[in-house]
């Protein structure tokens, strides 16, 4: 496996024509992150070429949050990486990232990228966006491969490769869990053990909606506050949870696949899950 840290590197790495899949990630890999190059590693078979980036983007992180404490490992993720499959990985620093001020920034919908993640992260899918469209130019890759965990992400991402009409695939990998059901997070590294056990309530109170909504109760507004206040009541600071159509993130309606989604703060780490009905 190949490690690259310069963008005219990479392209030559890349030069021949192979078929290219990507997975983007900002590094502190966990299993979940390996399943998503194992399925890019499916998507592009043993010919192809499997890129993994990791890169800590500073465009998305507000000036409260924990950009500067987020954890840098590359040494271990590269284990893993190779471990998994990966044929070349790109780790760029800032300045070759961005090597002047980066004032061409892309700007998502607002009616998608305003809700939920984005009304509580202002600018964040201006972050993400711009520099997922950035590593697809450098990369060009045919594949690229996002887990469903960060839901909006994905959906953000995929509005965005084809109203600009990339020719790129985008491929959704499911959320890992650990045996006790927590979503697989590289932020679960700052909780206690007590707290990865508390964390196991975010998930059940997703179900605790779904089923109830499933059960006939159709009042959202109740059902939603009600598990806002079970999160409450344990002592979290939930940001929301809510019940959405899956396709837009629309409110939810009768006779459509909908999916549950939660960020909330246990102590000092805010978590986000979701769960498609």
């Amino acid at each position: 496996m190949q490690i690259h840290h310069d963008i005219a590197g990479l392209r030559a790495a890349l030069a021949g024509g192979r078929t290219v899949a990507l997975v983007p990630t900002m590094g502190n890999l966990h299993d979940g992150h390996l399943a998503l190059v194992r399925q890019a590693r499916e998507a592009v078979g043993p010919d192809g070429l499997v890129v993994a980036s990791i890169f800590v983007n500073r465009l998305q992180f507000a000036p409260h949050e924990d950009f500067d404490r987020y954890p840098r490992t590359l040494a271990r993720d590269a284990e893993l990486l190779a471990g998994a499959g990966c044929d070349l990985v790109f780790a760029p620093d800032e300045a070759e990232m961005y090597p002047e001020p980066q004032g061409y920034k892309v700007h998502p919908p607002a009616e998608l990228a305003d809700i939920l993640e984005g009304h509580f992260r202002p600018g964040f899918f201006i972050g993400v966006c711009t520099v997922v469209a950035k590593l697809f130019n450098i990369v060009q890759p045919d594949v690229a491969v996002f887990g469903k965990k960060d839901y909006q992400q994905l959906m953000v991402i995929r509005r965005m490769v084809a109203q600009m009409a990339l020719p790129i695939r985008i491929l959704a990998g499911e959320t890992a869990r650990s045996d006790a059901g927590l979503a697989l997070s590289s932020r679960n590294g700052y909780l206690s053990a007590e707290q990865k056990e508390q964390a196991l309530l975010l998930s059940r109170t997703l179900k605790t909606l779904i089923a109830r909504w499933q059960a006939g109760e159709r009042d959202t507004d109740r059902l939603e506050a009600e598990a806002m206040q079970t999160l409450r009541l344990a002592g979290w600071e939930p940001d929301y949870l809510t019940l959405r159509r899956q396709h837009d993130l629309g409110p939810a309606r009768d006779g459509e696949p909908l999916v549950a989604l939660a960020a909330a703060k246990l102590g000092a780490t805010r978590l986000i899950d979701n769960i498609e009905a």
